[in-house]
């Protein structure tokens, strides 16, 4: 089953599975890329001119959630899933995009593009696949969306390098547990991380998200952003997250 919902930027809407939803992850992903979150995103004022990859896109949504900050550009969004494709593409037309944003069922593994993105975004699955958990023996779609069923952060990386000019930017979401498999994976690929920006759910708790921004053949220094907070102690949004969200 599927639903349609308006995601609130502009009159961008998304189809999703009944019952599952994107989260704040997709988010902050589309933020981070635009430079919203003080990271060092891509030109707004150039962004006609740009071309951006979304690795893992899912329902598409932060690749039409980027179009929107970044007023243009044209973006192709790869996924696994035929089913995701395909709700990905008729969002798409939907929102009047088609001219813009492209999606291409993929395994990340076998994508064929030569170097020619300026930018990748990527919001992998977080998960190493356990053979012996549950789901894992048949994996349904929501269980490969979090899981690394037939690709992990190593071939994301690398896919990302593979697609990316000298230059070219990698922006990505993540879970801090898996920050040593994503820089070790990030610089086998040619790709030096260079800002690193820390999510945590409410304040003083630990970070639960990640996110990176690499270069492609960049040389080495990271930067430290500040931390974003989610929530606040009654539970509802910061207003800094309403400020990605745009509505505030």
């Amino acid at each position: 089953m599927e639903r349609t919902d308006n995601t609130g930027f502009g009159d961008i809407r998304v189809i999703q599975n009944r019952g599952s939803g994107y989260g704040v992850d997709a988010v902050l992903l589309a933020a981070f890329a635009a430079g919203d979150t003080g990271a060092k995103g891509l030109p707004a004022d150039s962004a006609a001119s740009l071309r951006i990859a979304d690795l893992g896109t899912g329902c598409g949504v932060a690749a039409f959630i980027l179009h929107h900050k970044l007023g243009g550009a044209v973006m192709t969004g790869y996924d696994i899933s035929a089913d995701s494709i395909e709700r990905a593409r008729k969002a798409c037309f939907m929102n009047g995009l088609s001219s813009d944003i492209e999606f291409i069922c993929s395994d990340i593994k076998e994508i064929e593009t030569p170097a020619s993105f300026d930018a990748v975004i990527t919001n992998p699955p977080y998960f190493r696949r356990t053979p012996d958990e549950p789901g894992a023996a048949e994996p349904d779609e929501r269980y490969v969306a979090r899981h690394e069923t037939t690709a992990d952060i190593s071939d994301f990386a690398a896919a990302a390098a593979g697609m990316l000019i000298n230059g070219g930017h990698l922006y990505m979401v993540h879970r801090p547990d898996r920050l040593a498999d994503i820089f070790c994976a990030m610089r086998t690929a040619g790709i030096e991380p260079k800002e690193m920006q820390l999510v945590v759910p409410k304040a003083e708790k630990a970070a639960n998200i990640v996110l990176i921004h690499g270069i492609k053949g960049a040389g080495a220094e990271l930067r430290m952003l500040p931390q974003i907070i989610v929530h606040t102690a009654d539970g509802g949004y910061t207003d800094e997250i309403l400020k990605y969200y745009e509505r505030v």
